[in-house]
């Protein structure tokens, strides 16, 4: 038996998105990442080919940003992000809707992007989570962008890209589990760094916990 808790390792999507991040420190996570058997190694898209031969064999899933972070790119580079993220062995697609259309109330326009990249995804039997960047959104905002997500049918919803005003809340992941019911999944993230603030994720309705202190946190549990 492993001397830490596997079910909390299972939840957490092993990240480095930092731009100075070099081939070595993506190796460096990519081991990690199998040792403790994390759901995935998140990483920005360049990267997507090292992860995925570093991670070949493992049940680790690789993992990528499209849009990221502002959300502000056209549909068209978001869906061709996604489909060179799959083509370089990517099986989930963290990406961040169009804030500033959310914020406008242009709730077609936010979802018909999301829809895009859910399509490309799934058409590379990828999942998709959807990143609202809830530090720059009221509440009502949060909750659409919820709504939205689910209705273009992505399999969750993201609090942050860590890039942000702030990261993760209790208070939004709470919101977000009851915007989007049982059936979809929330990942919380930006932020969280112990091993206490990820069991209140959890408890607030977080099934997958994206963060850079994964390791700290897993070792915590054997303590």
């Amino acid at each position: 038996m492993p001397d830490f808790d596997s079910s909390i390792a299972a939840l957490i999507d092993h990240t480095l998105l930092k731009p100075e991040a070099t081939a070595a420190d993506i190796r460096k996570v990519c081991a990690e990442a199998r040792h403790y058997s994390f759901a995935s190694v998140c990483v920005n898209p360049y990267w997507v080919r090292l992860v995925a031969g570093e991670l070949a064999g493992s049940p680790v899933k690789v993992c990528s940003v499209v849009g990221f972070p502002l959300g502000a790119s056209v549909t068209e580079i978001k869906v061709a992000e996604t489909a060179a993220a799959i083509r370089d062995g990517a099986n989930e697609i963290d990406m961040v809707l169009n804030i500033g259309e959310l914020r406008a109330g242009n709730h077609d326009a936010v979802r018909a992007d999301i829809k895009a990249v859910v399509e490309a995804a799934h058409a590379g039997e990828a999942i998709v989570k959807v990143i609202l960047e809830t530090a720059l959104l009221d509440d009502n905002q949060k909750a659409m962008g919820c709504t939205l997500s689910k209705l273009a049918g992505a399999e969750f919803v993201k609090t942050s890209t860590g890039f942000g005003p702030h990261g993760a809340t209790v208070h939004d992941v709470a919101l977000m589990r009851q915007a989007v019911g049982a059936e979809m999944g929330v990942k919380a993230s930006g932020g969280i760094r112990t091993l206490e603030d990820l069991k209140n994720m959890a408890a607030a309705g977080a099934t997958r916990i994206g963060a850079s202190a994964s390791v700290k946190i897993i070792e915590a549990t054997a303590a």
